[in-house]
């Protein structure tokens, strides 16, 4: 039977060469060596009957077939990890911990509310809270390593086997240091762009294409002097220090706006918006503490809305 030949170290493999989109990075986190890896996955090949991985250039592309199966392997791992955490904590009442993933902008103006709400409620239950872009969370949220992502809406093909529950929405903002040349007088922002270094959310940022898209319509071809960044600690420090203008999402700097640290440029981004929510895997089966974590994580939300 095939399901006999199949086991964990085929699916841990497959699953870690697929999100590495490399042999050689795969078997560096595995810890074991690259011609290990592609015979695991030769294996595995075998075992199904078909192919999951070919070659793409210099790189690896998942095949139609690996896509489907990457799907339920995701989910046996992750079925695995539970039954795992929930034999480690049986002695514990608080039962496993949950792992969230959130964007810069939750983890700044949600996330600690949420979090104040939640140890309200004396659970005892461990969470762990992880930022990062947003399609690397969701697909850490697909291979099982996180069990809740608190981001943006992914474009259709990305929501595979997830689903959204709508939180509020969110705009871009431009922002600057106070006392920025630009806040002086009346001035056409986008004619004066090129006349100082901008700080862009990466290009594999799901705010991304809304800021092309803006500049598009506003007539925006090229930036000179680009900066490609997630952090917002890089971003707050450059903009002490220089003229630079800070493209983010306004959750990010809303305490910054607020005290007055930064100032945000005269431009209607009212078109950026984009919804923000919760993000879950279609198979999760939450728990009492995981129901208490998203109804304070959506009190959170409702007050910052």
């Amino acid at each position: 039977m095939i399901e006999s030949r199949v086991r964990f170290r085929h699916l841990q493999t497959f699953l870690e060469v697929a999100r590495q989109k490399s042999v050689v990075k795969a078997a560096s986190i595995l810890n074991v060596s690259q011609p290990a890896v592609t015979k695991t996955i030769r294996e595995l090949e075998e075992a199904l009957g078909v192919a999951v991985l070919e070659r793409d250039g210099r790189g690896i592309r998942i095949t139609r077939s690996g896509e489907i199966f990457m799907q339920h392997a995701g989910m046996a791992i992750t079925a695995l990890r539970q039954g795992i955490d929930s034999v480690a904590h049986a002695g514990a009442e608080a039962g496993p911990p949950i792992r969230i993933g959130t964007l810069p902008t939750v983890s700044a103006h949600i996330m600690p509310h949420a979090m104040k709400l939640f140890l309200k409620e004396d659970t005892g239950v461990t969470i762990k809270i992880v930022t990062g872009e947003n399609a690397v969370l969701l697909e850490q949220l697909r291979l099982g390593e996180l069990d809740l992502v608190v981001g943006r809406l992914a474009a259709p093909e990305k929501m595979t086997g997830f689903f959204f529950e709508h939180l509020y929405s969110e705009q871009i903002v431009f922002v600057v240091r106070s006392g920025h040349p630009l806040l002086k007088g009346d001035q056409d922002v986008f004619e004066k762009l090129s006349e100082y270094p901008v700080l862009m959310p990466t290009r594999g940022s799901i705010i991304r294409p809304f800021v092309e898209r803006f500049f598009l319509t506003n007539g925006v071809a090229t930036i000179p002097t680009e900066i490609e960044t997630v952090s917002d600690s890089f971003g707050r420090a450059f903009l002490r220090q220089s003229d630079a203008i800070w493209i983010i999402s306004a959750g990010v700097v809303a305490d910054d706006l607020k005290a007055g640290t930064l100032t945000a440029l005269p431009i209607d981004t009212s078109e950026t918006r984009g919804p923000v929510g919760l993000t879950m895997r279609t198979d999760t089966a939450p728990s009492p503490a995981f129901s208490i974590l998203l109804k304070t994580i959506r009190e959170a939300a409702s007050g910052h809305a």
